[in-house]
């Protein structure tokens, strides 16, 4: 096995079992926050000396969540909430959860609810953003929650503590952008389900950690020269695109993903948050200067734009939107979106994607009519 591959294998180990990360955060008496999508100021759990863990929801079926949400409730939520009910999560000392869409605001009562041990903290943000008041509002809204995970964590927490910590997740950041852009330059040794899982993994580990491993795996790829294949170039976009049956469809059909704008991945780390004399106001402006998610307030639906200029500095031959099924968000989005690639000369595929299905044959058909299309 090559030095790239055994790097690759040791990041999927740990985004595959996530709850050996967190069992082993509890033997060490670490405490452990869980995150749930999207844009929590995780910098402040590291900055109290607990782990950030990612709550993303799992490939799953439910039978328990279905009596907090409806059946057309995204799945995301269903398998999260099924994970709690379930008691696989009762290690967390608390977990927080963002204001951002009709489902998520239920989901912190419906947890109160249904599993109880575990303490939510609620985390609210201006949705016009980009406004002074907005940045302030969200500033203060981070401050309540950073007084919540002094309360978890026994301790209060300084502003030092937090500009350490925002540095730490700032490195991370390149180190992902570096990452990414040399898995787009290798598509030969990085799969589509290796990029993800390297990417993912980082939600379950500490940061400081993850970057090391980046560092190193991108150091080994950068070294190597670049391979003879001419792969379809893809930019991906949604919520989360973390499912293997669906991108082992895309390496079958010869497909790369060099580059992507999905809320799990460069949501994530595209951006990073400011210099600012007070870190908490630079974390607000970083949310302020957030693009290319469907839940931020987006009335010029700059993501649109934003896509087009990532598939043409990547060269890409096409984009493919990996619809989360039943989010609204997601699907408001689509149709002035698509106008703007139609525009731009950018071919589109829109597949579902739901953590609850067992076949993706669908995907399949569609993926590869769509490559044949970009092809001939």
């Amino acid at each position: 096995m090559s030095d790239v591959k055994r790097m690759l294998a040791e990041l999927q180990g740990i985004c595959n079992n996530p709850k050996a990360q967190l069992d082993a955060a509890l033997e060490r008496e670490q405490k452990v926050v869980g995150v749930l999508p999207y844009f929590c100021p995780e910098e402040l759990v590291y900055a109290a000396g607990m782990l950030p863990f990612g709550l993303w929801g799992a490939e799953m079926q439910t039978s328990l969540s279905g009596r907090y949400y409806p059946a057309f409730t995204c799945s995301l939520l269903h398998t999260a909430l099924e994970l709690g009910l379930q008691g696989k999560l009762d290690g967390l000392s608390a977990i927080m959860v963002p204001m951002c869409c009709d489902s998520l605001k239920c989901f912190g009562p419906n947890w109160k609810y249904g599993v109880g041990s575990v303490p939510v903290i609620d985390v609210a943000w201006a949705q016009n953003r980009k406004i002074p008041a907005g940045e302030e509002f969200t500033r203060a809204r981070f401050r309540a929650v950073l007084a919540k995970l002094e309360e978890v964590a026994g301790k209060p927490v300084s502003d030092e503590e937090i500009a350490a910590a925002v540095a730490i997740y700032n490195a991370n950041r390149a180190a992902l952008r570096a990452f990414s852009a040399a898995a787009a330059a290798h598509p030969d040794e990085v799969s589509p389900l290796e990029r993800c899982e390297a990417i993912k993994a980082g939600y379950f580990m500490d940061r400081a950690e993850h970057t090391a491993k980046l560092q190193a795996l991108t150091e080994a790829l950068n070294a190597l020269p670049k391979g003879s294949g001419k792969p379809l170039r893809l930019i991906t976009t949604g919520i989360l695109a973390d499912s293997p049956a669906l991108l082992g469809i895309l390496e079958e059909q010869g497909i790369a993903i060099v580059d992507d704008q999905v809320a799990q991945e460069s949501g994530f780390f595209r951006t990073d948050v400011p210099a600012t004399a007070d870190p908490v106001a630079g974390m607000s402006q970083r949310l302020a200067m957030l693009e290319g998610c469907s839940i931020l307030f987006d009335p010029e639906k700059e993501r649109g734009r934003e896509l087009v200029r990532l598939a043409q500095g990547a060269d890409a031959d096409g984009v493919l939107w990996i619809m989360a099924k039943f989010c609204d968000p997601e699907e408001f989005d689509y149709v002035p979106v698509k106008r703007m690639l139609d525009k731009a000369g950018i071919p589109l595929l829109a597949v579902e994607y739901d953590q609850q299905a067992g076949s993706f044959e669908q995907a399949r058909s569609a993926i590869e009519a769509f490559a044949e299309m970009l092809r001939g």
